[in-house]
């Protein structure tokens, strides 16, 4: 059994790269890097670039040589990270899949518990750890039941109350509300003081980092080190804020053009609730009541509020894949189905070819073996169109989203920014008159991040409604700032329909 230890750790890549099994290309090459103990480092790069890959190696989970090819070396402490396994903490991208008790308490015991913790010290871990990162549930509540939010906050505290020498943490704050994320980054912070523990954060909301990492280390898109220095070098200088920009890193100031414009205003009705309240599942507690809204075409809306309040709920619910509660979801006879029809009733290859849904978690809608089987699924097997009508648009999405390079990949070997842009183009494939989409632009670099919204704006101005459960302010602004404020049980409308 490994003994647990709170001492920093040392990093050191030399000309470190690592190739996924069935893949062409390296996810990381020619890597040189040395991260001192106790130093800590804000990782960034364009979506795609291989910095999951880097935090998976140094946790020691990336795999053997059957699932890659690695080159070079890369260790901790001297020493190789799969024998080093329990000085590193990691905190994936989706904490869906780091999740693996079923109570609360107990899945944040259990890697102290693996690390042979004294009993007595785990559970003053544990209770620090949930206050650290303000997860206020009951030890015995249902890991199942928490929001997407919450289940992010689940997995810090896990990995927080280990006081691991080496902390990992990849996209971290990606699906919190902005309060949430102030208050996780300074539980970090709170926890890196205790410890002097050394951290290797991914992501891409760079100024909540910016100013309290050591240092900046920039992955280039085609291996190596595209930056290193300081925040203030790295980020500080205009030449250079320029440069990053361009290879798609999220600098601070720095807005992306995004192309289309919407339209002036909205069109038909497509869907409304009245009086709608809506639940997690059947027999649990209303999450939100008394929500009366109208969806139109050529128009957006983002479900905007803290994390645990319902959006998701509610956004599922809307696109037919959650029955009410109480109260009535109504589309139109403008989706093709006879007005006062309910979604909910709907056949699956009925639903799918008005309302498309893209889930927080993309894993959870892919079908096939390949990238490019995805695209074509939807317009292949559910709306049945000849392959002449859809391959020019799928091709299209595939060149867009920058996935060409990954046609022949498994869609679940992608990384999370991939993934979210396959989940996002698989809907976007089927032509949908209502798209609803669950954090849409999680994991997306300034480049990804404007194609996806260009491509939504295309939609909203070609008739169709987009709406978007997000925490993106920039996201909502350049979608029209229409907006559901979803707080203690009910909603705020704000802007213009």
């Amino acid at each position: 059994m490994i003994r647990y230890s709170t001492d920093p750790v040392a990093v050191t890549a030399s000309n470190w790269g690592w190739r996924h099994a069935g893949r062409s290309r390296f996810a990381v090459r020619k890597l040189d890097l040395d991260i001192q103990p106790g130093e800590r480092v804000l990782l960034l790069g364009a979506s795609g670039a291989g910095k999951s890959t880097l935090l998976a190696a140094l946790a020691g989970v990336l795999g053997n040589d059957d699932e890659g090819e690695q080159e070079g070396s890369l260790l901790l402490d001297g020493g190789s990270p799969a024998s080093r396994r329990g000085r590193a903490g990691l905190v994936l991208q989706d904490p869906d899949s780091q999740v693996v008790l079923a109570r609360v308490g107990d899945e944040v015991a259990f890697g102290a518990e693996n690390l042979a913790v004294p009993r007595a010290e785990i559970w003053k871990r544990v209770h620090r750890a949930l206050d650290d990162v303000g997860l206020d549930v009951p030890l015995d509540r249902s890991t199942s039941a928490l929001s997407g939010g919450q289940k992010q906050r689940l997995a810090l505290a896990s990995v927080l109350a280990m006081q691991p020498g080496l902390l990992l943490l990849d996209e971290p704050t990606a699906n919190l509300d902005p309060q949430g994320v102030i208050e996780v980054r300074d539980a970090v912070v709170r926890v890196l003081e205790r410890t002097a523990a050394t951290l290797v954060v991914v992501e891409h909301r760079v100024e909540v980092w910016a100013n309290v990492v050591d240092r900046v280390v920039v992955l280039g898109p085609d291996g190596g080190i595209l930056a290193d220095g300081t925040p203030a070098e790295v980020l500080g200088e205009e030449a250079a804020r320029r440069s990053l920009a361009g290879a798609g890193v999220w600098v601070p100031g720095w807005k992306p053009e995004v192309e289309g414009h919407l339209p002036g205003t909205a069109g038909d009705p497509l869907l409304s609730t009245r009086g709608l309240a809506v639940a997690r599942t059947r027999r649990g507690a209303e999450v939100l009541t008394g929500v009366d809204l109208e969806l139109s075409a050529a128009s957006a809306l983002s479900i905007v509020g803290p994390n645990g309040a319902g959006k998701s709920t509610l956004a599922l619910t809307l696109a037919g894949l959650l029955k009410p509660r109480r109260g009535r979801v109504t589309a139109e006879a403008l989706l093709e189905c006879g007005a006062g029809a309910d979604p909910a009733r709907w056949r699956s290859a009925e639903l799918v070819q008005r309302i498309g849904t893209v889930f927080q978690e993309p894993e959870h809608q892919f079908l096939t073996s390949t990238v490019a089987d995805e695209l074509e699924f939807g317009p292949r097997r559910v709306t049945r169109e000849p392959e002449s009508s859809f391959r020019p648009r799928t091709s299209d999405l595939a060149e867009r989203l920058r996935l060409v390079h990954l046609l022949t990949a498994n869609p679940f070997t992608l990384s999370g920014g991939e993934k979210r842009r396959l989940s996002v183009a698989t809907m976007l494939a089927t032509s949908p008159d209502i798209l609803v989409l669950d954090e849409p632009t999680f994991g997306q670099d300034a480049v990804t991040w404007a194609e996806l919204v260009g491509l939504l704006r295309g939609l909203v101005s070609g008739g169709g409604c987009v709406v978007s459960v997000t925490h993106d302010a920039d996201f909502t602004e350049a979608l029209g700032n229409r907006i559901l404020d979803v707080r203690a049980g009910g909603v705020v409308q704000r802007g213009t329909p």
